[in-house]
């Protein structure tokens, strides 16, 4: 990934404890070097492995970072996913767009842009 892209890969049981260790750092890192906060989410795993606390760490750490969002691309072929994360369109600043599993070159090549 370029250096003002962030991303996480998702292939099993996620706490909400876990994804904000894993998150918030790189996040942080990312704003050391650049004013937005673009990220790549990849969820490969069920939706049932996403614990609903990782959606509510994901909300926690939207209104941390709350006008610090780019863009930010969620790659999933997990239906209910797209449901928990639409919130984010309508209640944080950025652009936020969803891609299949499938089309995860076309997501980072989205997020890349300045």
């Amino acid at each position: 990934m370029p250096s003002h892209i962030a991303g996480l890969h998702a292939f099993a049981a996620v706490t909400e404890t876990e994804y904000e260790n894993a998150l918030i750092p790189i996040i942080d890192d990312l704003l050391k070097r650049n004013s937005k906060i673009n990220f790549v989410l990849v969820l490969e795993t069920d939706i049932k492995n996403f614990a609903s606390g990782a959606w509510c760490g994901n909300i926690k750490i939207g209104f941390k970072y709350f006008f610090k969002w780019g863009r930010v691309a969620l790659v999933t072929d997990q239906k209910g996913a797209m449901g928990y994360s639409d919130l984010f369109k309508y209640i944080i600043p950025g652009k936020f767009r969803f891609f299949p599993l499938d089309q995860l070159d076309k997501a980072i090549r989205w997020v890349i842009v300045k």
